[in-house]
């Protein structure tokens, strides 16, 4: 039996027409060769079915062409289109993504981290706030790129790349209390960001002179269910809320779902704002008031930011996306 030899570089050298140095430095700076040598060395690639050396490619430009994509779940979740997106321009740049869960409460970040540090990723790219310190000295002192996403820390490990979710809940309650509503009742996930926004609601509303929301605290993921539980809760209460301010578009949805299950018109006798734009929140009827931020924004964001890094460039270490209010038929 013979066994077929492994292609090596200088096979696609050979095909491609070009020097062994040209797919070498394609394979490390693709952005530096031209488009029409870059397409016949693609091509050599394929019909040689050549694997390049990576980790040799990465002793040679000090890059592993690595990034580590940190994420609490990827069920139901609003970060997903960013991260779509951001893996794919990541991998059109020649960059393979390490996607990790890190779990709704951050439970296994400190571990993941690890493993990224460990692997010698170009970057790390958080999505969410993380609030430890311990966990965001660790980061600062690596001397890796680290990005945060969806949130906008006073103090960023590095980049930030989000919006501010006290802002965010602050416009909430401005908004409904121009829409005439006196009695919120707040659904709150157990996550820094949904505090956050939270706090923001309930400073802004009784800054303006209104009675501190009642609230229910609900475990993270959010996700229909708590929306139903939410609604039957608030028999509970000893007046009903005229506005329910979900932390979610999923528990929206299921609050929604669950008072027309027992005869309650929304909005009319009780109106209810989601958060993420999701697009069950357009879907639903009634179509669901909401927060929309710009995923696919923050996206681009990131990748601007590690081309930058890359070429040595200066960058911003704040980067504010900003979030819009939807207002639809729920509130």
């Amino acid at each position: 039996m013979t066994i077929a030899r492994t292609p090596r570089l200088d096979d696609v050298a050979a095909r491609a027409g070009v020097s062994a140095a040209t797919v070498s430095r394609f394979l490390n700076t693709p952005d530096v060769v031209k488009d029409a040598t870059a397409e016949r060395i693609r091509e050599a690639i394929a019909a040689t079915g050549y694997v390049p050396n990576m980790t040799a490619g990465a002793l040679a430009t000090n890059r592993s062409r690595l990034i580590a994509a940190l994420v609490p779940d990827i069920a139901q979740s609003i970060f997903n289109d960013t991260v779509e997106a951001m893996i794919d321009e990541l991998a059109a740049d020649g960059n393979s993504v390490v996607l990790a869960l890190t779990g709704a409460d951050n439970r296994r970040l400190d571990r993941e981290i690890s493993v990224a540090l460990g692997r010698r990723v170009d970057a790390i790219i958080l999505t969410g706030i993380v609030s430890d310190p311990d966990a965001r000295a660790r980061l600062r002192s690596q001397g890796t790129t680290v990005i945060e996403t969806w949130g906008l820390p006073d103090d960023p490990i590095d980049v930030s790349i989000g919006f501010s979710h006290r802002q965010a809940g602050e416009e909430m309650a401005r908004f409904l209390r121009g829409r005439g509503y006196r009695r919120p009742h707040l659904v709150v996930p157990r996550s820094t960001r949904s505090e956050r926004r939270a706090s923001g609601f309930t400073e802004r509303w009784v800054r303006d002179g209104g009675e501190a929301p009642t609230r229910l605290d609900v475990n993270v993921p959010s996700h229909f269910g708590q929306g139903r539980f939410s609604f039957r809760a608030l028999a509970d209460l000893p007046e009903r809320p005229d506005v329910v301010v979900c932390g979610s578009d999923w528990i929206a949805q299921g609050l929604i779902v669950e008072a027309q299950a027992a005869g309650i018109r929304v909005p009319d006798q009780v109106a209810v704002t989601g958060f993420g734009n999701l697009r069950l929140a357009g879907d639903m009827r009634p179509t669901i008031t909401t927060v929309d931020v710009d995923g696919g924004r923050i996206a681009r964001e990131v990748i601007r930011v590690l081309r930058a890094r890359a070429a040595g460039e200066r960058v911003e270490t704040r980067i504010d996306v900003g979030f819009r209010i939807i207002a639809r038929e729920s509130a």
